[in-house]
């Protein structure tokens, strides 16, 4: 029977690093490089009944269910899986449980959480986790409750107040900086290192202003791949290297990697070849242009940290569209609680249902062997529909007035 759990705080958790406390250089180390391998571990080594992981560049969230989700316990087994110590991941997680976990879930699936206020993009990240985790069996019926509520809250706010109008995503934020920087961004040459989906925001950025780039990747299958769905022009990895060397203006990468692309000896060589500046917007997590390179002559490096004064121009100018949203979030969150309430109280109800049924039975077969051989099948059947009927009657209001005490 599916256990449903109710909005206690020592059922529902959430621990997470997230650009809200710790700068990219310090939430990167919090990743899970073995995505999968975090779930089996975090199921197979605590009380939690059900999990899911969310992660982004700009946050590593984990959300748990179950009657002792052991707070203390993920957080050790967070660290080792990272390989850091278990004060690190203390003195930088957030932990919220019960009510205020779920709030938190509609702000951010609301995109009121976001580095962007009221972006879309970390809607389909939640979507696409959640899709992971049901998948593979790691989600269970609370949590896929409570993320399918909560991702429709996310478009009922965007729907009703507008906040995603208007909104830009972290990578037209960084085309939009390169714009305000160069007068004549249309006449400089662009490189996009990437092909997933925070290089498909800033392609999809740059097309709209009707600007002209290359784009590359690990492949350079990959790399044309990519062109055919963003436009862009697709250049093998060494040619890009050597446009590095030549011509380029502004780079923008938004990749994974396990290692810096852009190592500081290897922008010191670029460099000293180079009679011009380079503007280098580095979106991606973990890092992938060594910080050193930003202390060299003619050299403008950008990360996601640096974008946070624009960030909060953000944040005031949809000051009326948080509030009305929030206000959205708590109305949604009270009928969420009622919706675990109700289904908390339906394997007591059955319980008690089935109980009775089985007294009924046993009692009905003994009253039949006393009278059966003076009633024909008809009667019979007459007194076996009284017997359910009679134990309906008798349970229906109590069974009522018990759902009505859960909601």
């Amino acid at each position: 029977m599916t256990a449903y759990l109710s909005l206690h705080s020592s059922q529902f958790v959430n621990l997470r690093v997230t650009f809200k406390n710790s700068p990219i250089h310090i939430l990167e180390k919090f990743t899970f490089k073995d995505i999968y391998g975090a779930y089996k571990t975090l199921i197979n080594s605590t009380e939690l009944e059900e999990c899911l992981i969310l992660q982004t560049c700009n946050r590593v969230e984990i959300y748990g269910a179950g009657n002792n989700p052991q707070q203390g316990k993920i957080i050790e087994l967070w660290s080792s899986l990272i390989g850091s110590s278990v004060e690190e991941v203390k003195s930088n997680v957030i932990i919220d449980e019960g009510e205020e976990a779920i709030k938190h879930l509609a702000k951010l699936t609301s995109g009121l959480d976001s580095l962007v206020v009221g972006e879309d993009q970390i809607l389909g990240q939640v979507k696409r986790s959640l899709e992971f985790s049901r998948k593979n069996g790691f989600s269970g019926p609370n949590l896929n409750i409570l993320f399918d509520r909560t991702i429709k809250i996310g478009s009922k706010v965007r729907v009703s107040t507008g906040i995603n109008r208007g909104s830009v995503s972290v990578g037209s934020m960084a085309v939009n900086l390169a714009y305000e920087y160069f007068d004549d961004i249309n006449e400089k040459e662009i490189l996009l290192i990437g092909s997933g989906e925070g290089a498909s925001l800033i392609a999809k950025a740059l097309k709209q202003r009707n600007i002209r780039f290359f784009i590359t990747s690990r492949t350079f299958d990959r790399a044309r791949s990519f062109s055919d769905t963003v436009a862009g022009i697709p250049i093998p990895f060494d040619e890009a290297l050597q446009r590095l060397n030549e011509s380029t203006d502004i780079v923008f990468i938004s990749t994974v990697a396990p290692y810096y692309l852009l190592t500081y000896e290897r922008m010191a060589n670029i460099m000293q070849k180079r009679e011009k500046g380079l503007m280098i917007f580095d979106l991606s997590n973990p890092r992938t242009v060594e910080d050193k390179t930003a202390i060299l002559n003619n050299v403008k490096l950008v990360n996601i940290d640096q974008i946070s004064e624009i960030v909060e121009k953000n944040v005031r100018k949809r000051k009326k569209e948080i509030q009305y949203a929030e206000k959205i979030i708590e109305e949604e969150i009270f009928l969420i609680k009622e919706t675990l309430k109700r289904k908390s109280s339906e394997p007591v109800i059955i319980t008690i249902f089935k109980d009775a049924d089985a007294i009924r039975e046993k009692e009905f077969k003994k009253a039949l062997s006393r009278i059966a051989n003076k009633m024909d099948e008809k009667d019979i059947k007459v007194l076996e529909q009284f017997s359910y009927a009679l134990i309906e009657g008798i349970l229906s209001t109590p069974m009522n007035n018990l759902r009505k005490e859960f909601s």
